[in-house]
This record gives C-alpha cells, sequence and structure tokens, in this order.
C-alpha cells in the first residue's frame, strides 16, 4: 500500500501520508537549504506532497523539489525526520505524517511547473529553522544545523 514503510531492525511502522524534499547545497564552504512559499504565500516550507504511484517516497520527494523549485538532484533514500502536516477536511484538521528526505542539489533549471506560483529562496540551516513556521520542522532544522558532537 502506498504511503506504509517499515523501518528497518523491527523498529516501529511508520507511515508516510506525504514526502518532503530538504533540498541542500554547499556554498562557500557553508550549508544552505532551499526552502520555498506555499501557494498563498505567506509561510515558507519545504517541497511536499503525497506519495506517487510507482516510486518511492524518495524518489516523489525529488518530483515534488523539481516542481515547486525547479531543483534537480538526488534524495536520499532514507528520510532523516518526520513532521506532521494537517489538511483540513470536513470534520476538522487530519494529521499526517511527512517523511523528509535530504536532496543533494546539483542545480536549478530555469523554468518549472510552479514557478508563478512560489518564491524560493536559499537559507542557512538556522536560517531556515528561523523562517519555517511549523514547529517540527523547525526543530529537525535546529538538528541539523547544530555542530556535530
Amino acid at each position: 500500500m502506498p504511503g506504509k514503510r517499515r523501518r528497518s531492525g523491527g523498529k516501529k511502522q511508520v507511515s508516510i501520508a506525504q514526502c518532503a524534499a530538504l533540498p541542500v547545497a554547499v556554498r562557500d564552504g557553508e550549508t544552505m537549504a532551499m526552502l520555498v512559499t506555499s501557494r498563498t504565500g505567506r509561510r515558507w516550507v519545504l517541497p511536499k506532497g503525497g506519495i506517487e504511484d510507482g516510486m518511492e517516497p524518495h524518489e516523489t520527494a525529488a518530483r515534488r523539489a523539481f516542481e515547486a523549485a525547479g531543483l534537480v538532484g538526488t534524495a536520499e533514500r532514507a528520510p532523516i525526520g518526520f513532521f506532521s502536516c494537517g489538511k483540513q477536511a470536513s470534520g476538522g484538521r487530519s494529521a499526517r505524517k511527512a517523511g523528509v528526505f535530504l536532496m543533494h542539489v546539483d542545480r536549478q533549471e530555469s523554468d518549472w511547473p510552479e514557478r508563478g506560483q512560489r518564491e524560493t529562496c536559499w537559507f542557512s540551516l538556522a536560517g531556515a529553522a528561523m523562517a519555517a513556521d511549523d514547529g517540527e520542522l523547525v526543530a529537525l532544522l535546529l538538528r541539523m544545523a547544530a555542530p556535530a558532537a
């Protein structure tokens, strides 16, 4: 069934409803992350969407990064984290999990499907955490920005 993925080693099953790409590139020795605006243009978010039939979650994440921001690169197969995302339903808000897949960006195309609908911006990891407004996503970005112990 699409969206159902098991973690290896007998760990608890995680149901992924959506896939998000965390596009990264190294610029002047610093890891930078790209965020895109939501379609309403009010929030900085990760490119994300539902898992496509016949595609692995990391492939779907890479496709979403291309559609939303024109990014071309390679997404890692295993998610680096998860965050809750909600979708309005007639009976209220329905919580779902989005798996976040690190995507190493090779380039940004000059044209892409949602170019006129979103803005894109490269941030430092800490800057991306400050720009994002989803608490779980902020926490994930801050963990990535923290120096390795």
